[in-house]
């Protein structure tokens, strides 16, 4: 038996390919088409939340439980619209809100950390409108409380602030004023809890992070905490207080922080 060359098979093979414009029917969906399809996403939903009844029952129910519908959705749009993905995330989320009692936290529940000054929620929107989250480090003094009632009031300051989001944002702006940070303020273990906390649990809620008046001793620090919060460190802006004032509030919306 003899071989044709390849030269003489080729023509054939491509004769064979019939060439179209038409649009492939059973190609896999893409995020943006979820995004403006309301009927694919609100089926993607009821897969997820059917998934958790059948497979995580024992999970609690209502407000950010396994059928909170709102709650779903923002985790499918995190997760790229896996239904498998949004499951995994979601239940993780759940779980820790059930063990951490998120919703048993309130200002009573906090105030002794509180009181420090090292953390709270401003009173007004920022130039974008986002709710922000501020954090004053030269307050922060890891061996003056329990890491768990750090974490608490964290965790109660960001649930504050998304409960300030205006109808149509989804971004809150945390704020850290470097102003007087030492090494007996470095808490390694604190701010990667805090990266992890809106990675996993509030998922693209953190829309900037501003780095005010970073001194020197600030930056072998960073440059230790990076590899551990991964790409939420592309939303670290370094930034100086006047910029603050300029590009991030009015005169009458400026935290008292930065009035002086």
């Amino acid at each position: 038996m003899s071989l044709r060359p390849y030269h003489s098979l080729a023509p054939q093979f491509v004769n064979s390919i019939k060439l179209t414009k038409k649009p492939i029917r059973n190609c896999k969906f893409s995020v943006s088409n979820c995004i403006s399809d309301p009927n694919y996403s609100r089926k993607l939903v009821l897969q997820v939340k059917e998934k958790l009844e059948r497979d995580y029952y024992s999970l609690p129910v209502g407000k950010n439980g396994r059928d909170d519908e709102e709650m779903i959705l923002w985790f499918l749009k995190d997760r790229k619209f896996s239904v498998d993905k949004a499951v995994e995330k979601l239940t993780k989320a759940i779980k820790w809100r059930q063990e951490f009692r998120v919703s048993e936290l309130n200002e009573e529940s906090v105030k002794g950390v509180a009181e420090t000054g090292k953390g709270y929620v401003h009173d007004f929107l920022d130039s974008q409108d986002r709710p922000v989250l501020i954090v004053v480090a030269s307050k922060h003094l890891p061996s003056a409380f329990d890491v768990v009632e750090d974490e608490k009031l964290c965790t109660f300051l960001v649930e504050k602030a998304l409960n300030k989001l205006p109808p149509g944002k989804e971004e809150i702006l945390g704020i850290i004023d470097l102003r007087g940070f030492g090494t007996q303020n470095a808490d390694l273990k604190f701010l990667t809890f805090l990266f992890d906390v809106f990675y996993s649990y509030y998922p693209r809620r953190l829309g900037e992070v501003l780095f005010v008046e970073a001194p020197f001793v600030f930056k072998p620090f960073w440059e230790l905490v990076k590899p551990w919060v991964k790409s939420y460190a592309s939303l670290v802006k370094f930034c100086s207080v006047e910029t603050v004032r300029k590009e991030y509030f009015t005169e009458a919306t400026l935290p008292v922080n930065f009035r002086h």
